[in-house]
């Protein structure tokens, strides 16, 4: 594609998310018309991918955050004829890793025991950087969107993230205009783990959102919508 040419662009999100972690990008990049993924009562990553092309045209620029850059890589290892562009943002690429079945089922089992709320008390805050725990701007929004997933959407996707395939073998093979993005104080997803998936990537782009914890697109929006600006070539 030339500079001045934009592809349909694909968002994906991430654990127990919605499009509410799109939202500014929906605002600022609205003329591109992007599609949001929904994976519905999906319960693998594979599934999850197969829904997202299932509503995809037939070439497409492809942004995933945190788990759903994982969706991204798997739609990757499918039909990498169909991707233009890749951004894989707050996100990792390392398989399951001992004690994370466990952590991970702790959540689960605080929700069936305590509820949705107190499930948000104990996951939200750490997605955040400090200083963004008690703004309420940032705060309410994701409080909403994980009410509206409910138990059942995080339930479904902790089993798709414990059950995930190794994407690393996919990694040498991309060769699309690719950014990788993170906040850089994501604690979920450090900044360094984003250094090992740009070296992995060739030719791929490597932008720190500074003042933003793991919820990038949310916590630092002008910083991610320029960095997909620049990425789309606009």
């Amino acid at each position: 594609m030339s500079a001045n040419e934009t592809s349909t662009m694909l968002l994906l999100p991430g654990l127990w998310c919605d499009r509410a972690i799109w939202a500014p990008q929906l605002d600022s990049l609205a003329h591109l018309s992007p599609i949001v993924a929904d994976y519905g009562d999906a319960r693998t990553l594979t599934e999850m991918a197969a829904r997202t092309l299932a509503i995809a045209p037939p070439r497409f620029a492809l942004a995933g955050h945190s788990m759903g850059a994982r969706v991204a890589l798997e739609i990757m290892r499918q039909v990498p004829e169909r991707v233009e562009r890749l951004a894989l943002l707050d996100t990792g690429i390392h398989p399951v890793r001992p004690g994370e079945a466990d952590k991970r089922h702790a959540q689960r089992d605080l929700g069936r025991i305590q509820g949705v709320e107190a499930l948000i008390d104990a996951w939200l805050p750490p997605m955040l950087m400090p200083a963004h725990r008690e703004a309420a701007d940032i705060v309410e929004p994701l409080r909403a969107m994980c009410r509206r997933g409910g138990l059942a959407m995080f339930e479904a996707q902790i089993d798709a993230l414990l059950t995930r395939a190794d994407p690393r073998d996919v990694l040498p093979n991309i060769a699309v205009p690719t950014l990788i993005g993170v906040g850089r104080q994501d604690q979920w997803s450090p900044v360094e783990q984003h250094r090992d998936i740009a070296a992995a990537i060739r030719g791929s782009d490597l932008t720190i959102f500074e003042n933003s914890g793991h919820m990038a697109p949310v916590e630092a929006p002008e910083a991610v919508t320029a960095a997909l600006r620049r990425w789309l070539g606009q």
